[in-house]
């Protein structure tokens, strides 16, 4: 019986997911670096995201990572943390720092 009712718990979350559509955006800002990047990060509430999208075209969707402090995005060499108004930004390798413009 408490099979049966886990079982349909998990079918009426999946049904739930379904119904909600597409990720949700919480907010979005506006970074500039010092070595001179400008990009809007959206950040996803569920599941857990930002998707940075640079002037030049670029995009990058990164997951949100554990973070004992601030905001953390991350996957393999890429990593986008932030914290108030500042973030640091390493992409492929090359950090930077970033600043909220509005």
């Amino acid at each position: 019986m408490r099979r049966h009712l886990i079982t349909a718990a998990l079918l009426a979350l999946a049904a739930l997911a379904a119904m909600a559509g597409p990720a949700a955006a919480d907010a979005t800002a506006k970074y500039h670096c010092e070595d001179g990047a400008v990009f809007v990060a959206t950040f996803i509430t569920s599941p857990g995201a930002a998707d940075l999208a640079f002037s030049d075209g670029r995009a990058v969707a990164l997951p949100q990572a554990l973070s004992a402090d601030g905001g953390r995005y991350a996957t393999g060499d890429d990593e986008f943390w932030i914290k108030g108004e500042s973030a640091s930004l390493t992409l492929a390798g090359k950090s930077t720092t970033c600043t909220v413009i509005d």
